[in-house]
């Protein structure tokens, strides 16, 4: 059955039984989400993750800062000479592994999030004037556009950040202003559809003023597609925040990131390998969750799609 059709039905029940259309779409998109053995994968991931991040201290064990001198390259519990009191073992410092990877979601949730409403913010509003307005605007936005795709995100974004020095805020902008394209190139295509239909031609003949079509009218009509490229765009950039704090580029010392850690661990892979296996894991899992769970939304989100 299509999401339409569903959602229609649903609408019926709603006046037939006699709920607010509200609850019943909290429970539509909690019944979706349950038949979707993936998207329920990825939603629990994400929420762990978020958790993680919010109670991370209280949850973590020790300090992710304290050097503990005397257990220098402590092993994992399960391996010889490991213990329950390092569960994931210790850095070349003496630090706890385990709450390192704890404190490390808060740095990757923030930059993912903040990168992507910096991001999404320039690429809407972009893609909603060149696609609306046309002509030579959207010439001049296009070349820049395509100016951007010429150039690898991640050199831009070094180049940028050795220039201006690593730091959680500028890793943010730096992030935010290098990812926009996907933004404005989606939602430019889908405006210069949306504006040939009747209800924006009603708005223009009644005097409607061109911002207020554009995000009264034309905004509510691609604001799923823009979820979805959010969403997704999250796993990305976690991604890119890893590869430049690899690179010393990114998040600096003593603030922790999964990045950092993977740097600190390249140089102990014959020995110590769970420096850098455990941060390689997390942030496997934390883009794979935040990825599926973007599949879904895109499966629910487009009226074109079914749900299994």
């Amino acid at each position: 059955m299509s999401i339409s059709t569903e959602a229609a039905l649903d609408d019926q029940k709603v006046h037939k039984k006699g709920h607010t259309p509200d609850l019943s779409l909290f429970k539509r998109w909690l019944r979706l989400l349950w038949q979707s053995k993936t998207g329920t994968f990825g939603f629990v991931i994400v929420m762990a993750v978020t958790l993680m991040a919010i109670f991370a201290p209280w949850i973590a064990p020790h300090d992710p800062s304290y050097q503990y001198y005397t257990d220098v390259l402590a092993p994992p519990f399960w391996l010889e000479g490991g213990s329950f009191t390092y569960i994931l073992g210790t850095d070349n410092l003496g630090r706890d592994i385990l709450s390192r990877i704890i404190y490390g979601t808060q740095v990757s949730l923030l930059v993912g999030i903040f990168s992507v409403v910096v991001a999404g913010a320039i690429g809407l509003t972009v893609g909603l004037v060149s696609g609306y307005y046309g002509g030579w605007i959207d010439n001049v936005f296009m070349r820049i556009v395509d100016s951007f795709l010429a150039v690898p995100t991640i050199l831009l974004s070094l180049v940028i950040l050795k220039i201006a020095g690593p730091g959680l805020m500028t890793l943010i902008i730096v992030l935010g202003v290098t990812n926009w394209i996907t933004y404005a190139r989606v939602i430019r295509s889908e405006v210069l559809s949306l504006k040939e239909r009747e209800f924006v031609k009603a708005a223009r003949s009644i005097g409607v003023r061109d911002w207020k079509i554009m995000f009264a009218h034309l905004l509510p009509n691609v604001y799923s597609t823009f979820i979805v490229i959010s969403t997704l765009s999250v796993a990305t950039t976690i991604l890119a925040e890893a590869s430049l704090s690899f690179l010393g580029l990114g998040i600096q010392p003593p603030t922790v990131s999964w990045g950092g850690m993977l740097s600190g661990g390249r140089d102990y892979l014959a020995d110590a390998w769970w420096l850098a296996t455990f941060p390689g894991l997390a942030i496997t899992i934390a883009t794979l969750g935040v990825i599926l769970l973007g599949d879904w939304l895109q499966d629910v989100l487009d009226p074109r799609s079914q749900i299994d």
